[in-house]
């Protein structure tokens, strides 16, 4: 199973909860597709876009769930970053883990997606 991961602010994934689906986070909104990351990509993505702010979580879903509403695109700088063109359904998330930040201001991520 391939897994990829959404960086979110924990209140606006429980209204996801609440929802039932995740429509996306503003930034989604605007450039018309959910922005997701690999394993690989998911710190830098944090760093760049999530610099010091607390009280997120990071979504792991499995990506095969998303079908073709779900593209790998290339970036600014080349790398395919996966976009899912829909809303997100809550039945293909298997976690969501929360993304603290350490003592030097950097997100602590789980064992498992450190590289």
């Amino acid at each position: 199973m391939t897994v990829i991961y959404k960086i979110c602010p924990v209140p606006l994934w429980r209204e996801a909860e609440a929802a039932g689906r995740f429509d996306g986070a503003p930034v989604d909104l605007a450039d018309g597709y959910i922005h997701f990351s690999t394993a690989a990509q998911a710190p830098e993505t944090a760093a760049k876009h999530f610099s010091g702010q607390d009280n997120l979580l990071l979504v792991a879903v499995d990506a095969a769930a998303l079908g073709g509403a779900l593209r790998y695109e290339p970036s600014r700088g080349g790398a395919l970053f996966p976009h899912l063109y829909g809303p997100l359904p809550l039945s293909a998330v298997k976690s969501a883990a929360p993304l603290p930040l350490g003592p030097g201001g950097n997100h602590i991520f789980p064992s498992f997606i450190e590289g």
